[in-house]
């Protein structure tokens, strides 16, 4: 067990839980953060309120063994699965998955930022955040604007992104007081939440919120709160926080292909 967690690099620690109850609160917040009155507009790269680039790693600070080792069949704690959604997980056949060539069916967007996985963020353009992930080399475009996708409209794993800095001053947000990411994503692929075939559909939505945090030493960390509404699958929206701290090269990043086993 513990050369698995060495292959991937990832660290295993405890992290306070008011953290987690900062990262959870943002969760309420659903406002926009919008230029106001003559200020004139700045790209979003220019109007970050910190920079998210960089090679990032995983903290591993809960739920260690479903994250870690794939989880048995039937396996559904801490997913508020639906009926419809046990039906379709206890039908999940991992020879089958394979055997159709759908390994990347755990990597899409509603579950990618809880993998074991090293983040390589960069800015694609002043108005495009690009984030690759190592563990199933994926890849994630987050869009800022007046972004919309290209007609028709296609379904990928990681859907088609929109991203605001957002503000937590109710509807007096705006660049100078920005303080979060905020993620929405839509025309998802339906996948698994996890490794053993809990299921999201294509009627699923994701929101997720990015904050950053600096540790007593200055070590910065941003947690990833992912919140997946899906009104077949889940009988409530399912809420996962994520953590990662940056790293001061790439030298962890170590690209593997999507499996439908570790």
């Amino acid at each position: 067990m513990q050369d698995l967690v060495r292959r991937r690099g990832v660290r295993t620690c405890s992290i306070g839980a008011a953290v987690l109850a900062i990262a959870l609160l943002a969760t309420l917040d659903e406002t926009r953060g919008q230029s106001r009155g003559n200020q004139t507009p700045v790209s979003a790269r220019a109007g970050a309120p910190f920079d998210p680039s960089g090679y990032w790693s995983s903290l591993i600070t809960q739920n260690w063994r479903l994250r870690m080792v794939p989880p048995g069949k039937g396996d559904y704690i801490g997913i508020p699965i639906s009926a419809a959604g046990k039906k379709a997980a206890d039908a999940w056949d991992q020879a089958r998955d394979e055997a159709a060539g759908n390994h990347c069916k755990a990597y899409g967007a509603p579950g990618l930022m809880n993998l074991p996985t090293h983040l390589h963020i960069t800015w694609q353009d002043d108005s495009t955040l690009r984030v690759d992930t190592d563990y199933g080399t994926q890849t994630r475009l987050f869009h800022f604007g007046n972004w919309t996708p290209s007609a028709p409209r296609k379904r990928s794993w990681q859907g088609n992104s929109v991203a605001v800095w957002a503000s937590r001053r109710g509807g007096r947000g705006g660049a100078a007081s920005a303080r979060y990411l905020r993620i929405t994503t839509t025309d998802l692929l339906s996948g698994y939440l996890r490794k053993n075939g809990v299921p999201y559909g294509e009627s699923a939505s994701l929101l997720e919120y990015v904050d950053l945090f600096k540790e007593p030493n200055g070590a910065a960390m941003i947690v990833w709160t992912a919140v997946v509404d899906d009104p077949v699958y889940l009988e409530t929206p399912y809420i996962i926080s994520s953590q990662f701290k940056k790293q001061t090269d790439g030298s962890a990043w170590d690209p593997t292909p999507c499996s439908t086993g570790w």
